[in-house]
């Protein structure tokens, strides 16, 4: 479970998060629902530790995000853009990252291939990252977020810039995780795809929840989803 109380960031004087509050449950994908510059990367790097909050915390499966960052890391995966490193290959990436995340040597060799072949990505395993296609390169920052086995995933426009081909895969991984208990944090600006992977979401604007529920209670202020998102931000363009 992630429980998020008060996150607030600033950058000198300008305010990016602004006293955000939600609860994201396992077994669940919640989704964080913004336009470009809204805040919501700056939430989740908050989150995943890569930015200190200014105020405000978060307990993620039980740890507390200030206090004990590294035992929250422990019980992340994330996926940013990129997140690969280019000399690397295909699975010296993986084997890389599960050193980071202490995998035992004994057991790291079977996880990655494990996670080759449930990624189809046997084909290029001793591929340098930097020779992949895009669609290709986000199939090892997924199956690097999941080296680790974690509890919660933390997941930025994860099919941004992606084809159709590559964004099933992305959608199938979602929902797998879902299956297995595991806590989601999705942040997109595609109505569709929140609509079919997630059950609650929060609309962010201006680094403020301007609002939060369930689908369907969101939908019960009247319209679309998107006609819904378009009202609460407003025409800024």
């Amino acid at each position: 479970m992630v429980k998020v109380t008060g996150l607030t960031k600033r950058f000198g004087r300008m305010t990016a998060v602004a006293d955000v509050s939600f609860t994201a449950y396992p077994g669940e994908v919640f989704g964080l629902l913004g336009e470009n510059g809204a805040g919501k990367t700056t939430t989740l790097r908050m989150l995943a530790t890569l930015l200190a909050p200014d105020e405000g915390t978060a307990v993620i499966n039980g740890r507390e995000l200030r206090t004990e960052p590294e035992a929250v890391r422990q019980q992340l995966g994330v996926v940013f853009e990129g997140g690969v490193y280019d000399r690397l290959t295909t699975r010296e990436n993986l084997m890389y990252f599960g050193r980071l995340y202490g995998i035992a040597t004994s057991d790291l060799g079977a996880r990655v291939e494990e996670l080759l072949r449930r990624f189809e990505m046997m084909e290029y395993a001793g591929r340098r990252a930097g020779r992949l296609s895009k669609g290709m390169r986000q199939k090892v920052v997924l199956a690097r977020a999941l080296v680790h086995n974690p509890p919660v995933l933390i997941l930025d426009e994860p099919t941004s810039g992606l084809d159709v081909t590559a964004r099933r895969l992305v959608h199938s991984f979602i929902t797998e995780a879902k299956e297995q208990g595991k806590t989601v944090i999705l942040s997109s600006h595609n109505m569709g795809e929140v609509e079919s992977l997630c059950h609650r979401a929060a609309v962010i604007h201006r680094g403020q929840i301007a609002a939060e529920g369930t689908l369907e209670e969101l939908r019960a202020q009247g319209g679309s989803l998107e006609d819904i998102f378009v009202r609460l931000v407003g025409d800024e363009s």
